[in-house]
């Protein structure tokens, strides 16, 4: 009968103990995104986030974009913040969709691609269409190998993006008149902006958020081309309200998480779900990165800087995937 009071005791700190327990405890979670650099920062916050909660957060991983998904199927890898959707529908699919991933809410939007030329050279020729380069003379105007084709700063390969261009060199009958130059995205696009800062007309394709559009600035120094009619490898309409087509879908980061770690884990994948961030606040950390803060102390420096500035809604991240696994 004395027992009584301390088995009382016992149970009631236990009760608090869990209380108390943060829904992450224990339990080892790894992020990865692509090599590009300037995907770390959006990784960071959500890991942040993670951190909150009580999870071990590892090291993030760098790995290209399709072996990124099979790992993250295959639970070798947690999740990415960086699903371009609808972009990646055809790797996200190949490595197993919705039947191995957890994919719900739209973590960046607004996210814009296409191809763009100067405007000194736009308004010299009245280009406006990628197609209006079908005229021989018109393509050589952005001959730099002296093949008499245009050379387009295009898409690296294994990010989606170069699918869409080779799609539509094709579907634009442009195979002929224009050159699509891959390779380091990073370094191709230094050498297009070197040739603009030169005075030579450049054709390039990037897409937002990215700190190119903050050197070459739309509508300042460059101008979006547009496409005579929607095609790409997802079949879907690219026109938007106000008539305007620039070939690809506006995209939204989302994050894709192992599905039966999301299952096992609602404080975490309530997170993935709801995160928000806007997308001028990632190219404004993006042209941080340009400027040389593109070390990982000084991303997560950026990141940490972004969570104090806007503590309130970060807060609200936590407190309503806490409340969640309770």
């Amino acid at each position: 009968m004395k027992l009584k009071p301390l088995v009382g005791l016992v149970a009631g700190m236990a009760m608090a103990t869990q209380a108390w327990a943060l829904p992450g405890e224990g339990v080892q979670v790894q992020g990865t995104h692509s090599p590009i650099a300037e995907e770390a920062f959006q990784t960071v916050i959500v890991n942040r986030a993670l951190e909150a909660l009580g999870y071990e957060v590892l090291p993030i991983q760098e790995v290209d974009y399709s072996p990124g998904y099979a790992a993250i199927a295959n639970g070798d890898l947690t999740f990415t913040a960086v699903n371009w959707y609808p972009l990646h529908n055809s790797m996200y699919e190949n490595a197993g969709g919705d039947s191995v991933f957890f994919r719900e809410g739209h973590f960046i939007e607004g996210a814009a691609q296409g191809y763009l030329i100067d405007k000194a050279t736009a308004e010299a020729h009245n280009i406006t269409k990628i197609s209006d380069l079908a005229d021989p003379e018109i393509a050589k105007i952005f001959d730099h190998s002296g093949d008499g084709k245009a050379d387009l700063t295009g898409c690296q390969a294994g990010w989606g993006c170069e699918g869409v261009i080779e799609h539509q060199l094709d579907a634009f009958e442009l195979r002929d008149r224009i050159n699509h130059n891959q390779g380091a995205y990073a370094a191709i696009i230094s050498d297009t902006i070197t040739r603009f800062e030169r005075g030579e007309p450049i054709l390039y394709y990037t897409w937002t958020p990215y700190w190119v559009s903050g050197i070459l600035v739309p509508n300042r120094d460059v101008v979006w081309l547009e496409v005579p009619f929607s095609s790409n490898p997802n079949g879907t309409d690219t026109e938007m309200p106000n008539g305007r087509n620039y070939g690809f879908d506006i995209n939204s980061m989302r994050v894709v998480a192992n599905k039966e770690w999301a299952a096992e884990n609602p404080a975490a994948a309530h997170l993935f779900a709801n995160v928000s961030l806007s997308v001028n606040d990632v190219s404004a950390q993006n042209m941080l990165i340009r400027d040389g803060q593109d070390s990982a102390a000084d991303i997560e420096r950026h990141a940490d800087a972004w969570i104090r500035a806007n503590q309130d809604t970060f807060d609200a991240w936590v407190a309503a995937a806490k409340a969640v696994a309770q």
